[in-house]
């Protein structure tokens, strides 16, 4: 069985290659697509049409290590060989499959391209110690760690259960246990706090002036007026009334350009990368057929809903027969007669659930 890990290998390494191609001088017609013919060296093998060249065949032979002395044995040759000849058969019964268009092993094939073709020409040494040092002092505000404030905040909601009066002066007697004793914050916000770091005592973690998402900027703008240890007054926000503490604070650090020159290098090739890309795809755009089309909304799901009929009618019941006494001397006997006969009533069974499309939830009762 091919192994889809051998496939991807195949398809990779071979890339899109032609089904045939020009022995005699060991070009590769594989790159007919893009108007070049890759030299593959001496022509030692070809598979289908396809080329085993000399090149492909010494990478391969030096990634392998020889069992013994410094060179591979005639034997050991015949394995690298006889290993790139089954890739070559891989790669053709992959294409008759059609893998080719398979999302995951398109994006292998992108991915390799944009590495050989573009990314392949971005070096470290382009970039010079003054090219660094000006992107440093251009950017220089990315490079320093804001000021923070770890805070513990605990949320008191106005419900309809809980009006606003009643929510603030909730929050207000919690506030005062928390003055009382401050190391008790936790643990009443464990208890009494309604909002999503309650588990976690309230504690939001550090946020920098920023904020953080699903924090209203109030507490932010609060917390950082307040010091280190501080309890905030009881104020209101969207969410309901608010009590805030800053248990710990980190000043702003700027570091030098000797301690981010490595982050400098990373950001600034990542850019040049980015230009190289968009540059390379603009060129392949240019000429290039495209036609497309809105994609449609996705049809809405509907549910299918169970509705079953009635229960039929009942049958009705047959009369049992009536008992006429008589005497025979002077000893009653009770005489059977036949009982009157019935109407004819068709009992049908309960008639099979009726299913109708409805964009409801399944109903299983007689009426939905």
């Amino acid at each position: 069985m091919i192994s889809m890990r051998s496939v991807l290998l195949s398809l990779c390494l071979l890339g899109p290659v032609a089904c045939s191609g020009d022995s005699a001088t060991g070009k590769d017609a594989g790159s007919a697509a893009n108007g070049k013919a890759v030299d593959v060296g001496e022509t030692l093998a070809t598979v289908n049409g396809v080329v085993v060249g000399s090149k492909e065949f010494e990478q391969a032979a030096a990634r392998k290590a020889p069992a013994s002395g410094d060179a591979l044995s005639a034997e050991e040759k015949k394995e690298v060989l006889d290993s790139l000849v089954e890739e070559k058969l891989l790669y053709a019964a992959a294409l008759s499959k059609g893998l080719d268009r398979d999302p995951k092993v398109q994006k292998v094939m992108v991915n390799t391209l944009l590495r050989e073709d573009v990314y392949s020409t971005v070096k470290n040494g382009d970039f010079n110690d003054e090219m660094l040092q000006a992107y440093y002092e251009e950017h220089k505000s990315e490079f320093v760690v804001p000021e923070k404030v770890q805070i513990k905040r605990i949320l008191v909601k106005v419900t309809e259960a809980r009006p606003d009066d009643a929510a603030k002066t909730e929050a207000e007697r919690i506030r005062g246990e928390v003055v009382k004793q401050p190391d008790s914050f936790k643990d009443l916000a464990a208890k009494f706090s309604e909002d999503p770091y309650k588990r976690r005592g309230g504690d939001v973690g550090f946020v920098s002036k920023e904020g953080k998402p699903g924090l209203d900027a109030a507490i932010v703008d609060k917390a950082f007026a307040l010091e280190t240890g501080a309890v905030s007054e009881v104020f209101k926000t969207a969410d309901g009334y608010n009590i805030v503490q800053v248990a710990a604070r980190r000043e702003q650090v700027e570091r030098t350009f000797q301690q981010m020159k490595g982050s400098v290098l990373r950001k600034v090739k990542n850019d040049k990368m980015k230009e190289l890309y968009d540059g390379y795809v603009a060129k392949l755009k240019t000429g290039a057929t495209i036609r497309s089309t809105r994609p449609s909304s996705p049809p809405s799901r509907s549910r299918t809903a169970v509705v079953r009929s009635p229960p039929a009618r009942a049958c009705p019941a047959r009369p049992r027969a009536k008992r006429a006494p008589k005497r025979v001397g002077s000893r009653p006997v009770v005489v059977r007669t036949k009982a009157p006969p019935l109407p004819v009533v068709r009992c049908p069974l309960r008639p099979p659930p009726v299913v109708r499309r409805r964009s409801s939830v399944r109903c299983r009762s007689y009426s939905c």
